[in-house]
């Protein structure tokens, strides 16, 4: 009888030949030792004369864009500073005296105000801004509201003017909208809107996206710094959000736009009032639209545009922090994609169409024009986002690699914490999640880069135009249905960053 041992041995020489006749060529068995280190010796060929002086020479770019990032960050900080200290106020700033009714004149002292509402198949929201318009205290006979629906949905477009026929029947001016194509998205919409003839009645426009909620107070507090300042083109107000608690997500962008609020708004509305306009949550005087040219499509950011060129033709902006507006954060990571995607290319895409136009105009001051190239386009739309992909995502994880080059402390560690810190000024109850935006800011810095280089370099994507998703009523029964457990932060399977989204 064999030996239970002696059979596992013949087993085991069956199963090495196999391996060494079958599994593994027996030329590349004797060889793969020798290749290996044959590629461990070009690394070391390559490495000294030529990856070690690239690596060094991204190091330093990316040091001097991370100094460039830091004292831009920190140039703003002083400037928010010194106008909480000196409480320099918008009242303070610039003339505001309330809105009064007059027995004799009645409605006629309110100017004829154009509120535009563009939209585009928003089922789920466009009762809400809609009805919000509509809510606005400001005399009937003296407000406009334009309803620019450009939905591809026929029963969608049908719900939107029964909407709007609902509110007419009850004595509000609604008109709807319609287009027989989409050319120019928003811009064109936009554009459209201000050529209807009852529009040459009105002096002022507010524009409200779909998703966005103004309080009924809203005209009233806006309006008369347009009324009594003849300089000002626009006021802006800020946005708050109605499901920034939804997930970590949400959590996340209502950060970083936060941040975007209270200080760059902030500071370039004290310091040199300009600003970029946000697209909604603000109201124009359409005689400085139109100086300006009016609406354009050429890039993305039809409202920077508008905003850049008012600006270069010396009109003023101001943004009004305690007038807030409610709107919607994107839930979902491809929605939020596609938003990022369009507020990263359409920038940089812009500066590279208006750069020289910039530089060259001569009814703004020097500083005015160096801010706009540099510190507005330069350092926050282009630098900001290189800088967080080739540091922390490229040449960090590099130098660990390659310890041959170095990274000064100062340029790995206290800038980069100061940055951070700066930037959690805006949401102080997120604090305690800084570390999971910085993770998170790490993440969509690819994407964020690849966007701006299309943009500066006109690729095919570069007018790529995905129009947000909105939940709106869902959203709220997604809530209502969370409120039986209340995780400080959560993901929900449709939510989760981990998924894979589709390509943007």
């Amino acid at each position: 009888m064999q030996h239970p041992l002696v059979g596992q041995m013949r087993e085991r020489e069956k199963m090495e030949k196999l391996t060494s006749t079958t599994m593994i060529p027996e030329a590349f068995q004797g060889t793969r030792d020798d290749i290996a280190q044959q590629m461990g010796m070009v690394w070391e060929q390559v490495k000294a004369p030529l990856v070690i002086p690239l690596l060094k020479v991204a190091v330093v770019l990316s040091l001097i864009m991370s100094l460039m990032l830091f004292i831009e960050r920190l140039y703003m900080a002083i400037i928010i500073l010194f106008v909480k200290l000196l409480r320099k106020t918008p009242q303070k700033r610039f003339k505001w005296l309330p809105m009064q009714d007059d027995v004799e004149l009645g409605s006629s002292a309110y100017p004829m105000v154009l509120i535009q509402i563009p939209m585009f198949n928003e089922k789920e929201v466009y009762k809400l801004s809609i009805g919000a318009a509509c809510g606005l205290s400001w005399p009937s006979d003296r407000l406009v509201i334009q309803v620019l629906d450009d939905s591809t949905d026929p029963v969608i477009k049908e719900m939107v003017e029964r909407e709007c026929e609902r509110w007419a029947s009850k004595g509000v001016n609604v008109r709807y909208t319609i287009r027989d194509n989409r050319k120019g998205y928003k811009a064109g919409a936009l554009r459209e809107g201000l050529k209807h003839s009852y529009v040459k009645q009105c002096d002022y426009v507010a524009i409200f996206d779909a998703d966005f909620q103004p309080e009924p107070d809203f005209l009233r507090r806006s309006i008369p710094f347009l009324i009594h300042n003849p300089e000002l083109a626009l006021v802006q107000a800020r946005w708050i959000f109605v499901n920034s608690a939804e997930c970590l997500l949400t959590r996340m962008q209502e950060m970083s736009l936060d941040y975007h609020f209270t200080v760059e708004q902030e500071a370039g509305s004290s310091a040199f009032s300009f600003f970029g306009f946000n697209g909604t949550a603000g109201v124009w005087r359409i005689s400085a639209i139109n100086e300006a040219g009016g609406w354009k499509d050429r890039t993305t950011v039809e409202d920077m545009d508008l905003a850049v060129r008012a600006s270069l033709r010396g009109w003023k902006f101001l943004y009004l922090g305690d007038l807030q507006v409610r709107s919607e954060l994107p839930s979902t990571l491809k929605a939020f994609r596609f938003q990022q995607h369009r507020w990263s290319c359409g920038p940089a895409n812009l500066f590279r169409k208006m750069v020289m136009e910039i530089a060259r105009n001569k009814k703004v001051s020097i500083r005015k024009r160096f801010y706009v190239i540099y510190n507005f386009f330069l350092v926050r739309k282009i630098v900001g986002h290189v800088v967080t992909f080739v540091l922390y995502c490229v040449v960090m994880p590099a130098t660990v690699l390659i310890p041959e080059v170095e990274i000064p402390k100062w340029g790995s560690v206290y800038i980069p914490s100061l940055v951070t810190l700066l930037n959690a000024v805006g949401t102080p109850r997120s604090f305690h999640l800084l570390m999971y935006w910085v993770l998170f800011e790490n993440v969509m810095s690819l994407h964020r880069t690849k966007a701006s280089f299309i943009g500066l370099l006109e690729a095919g994507r570069v007018n790529e135009w995905v129009v947000t998703e909105k939940l709106g009523d869902s959203l709220k029964t997604t809530t209502a249905a969370k409120t039986v457990r209340k995780p400080r932060i959560s993901f929900s399977n449709r939510y989760s960053l981990n998924s894979s989204p589709d390509n943007s």
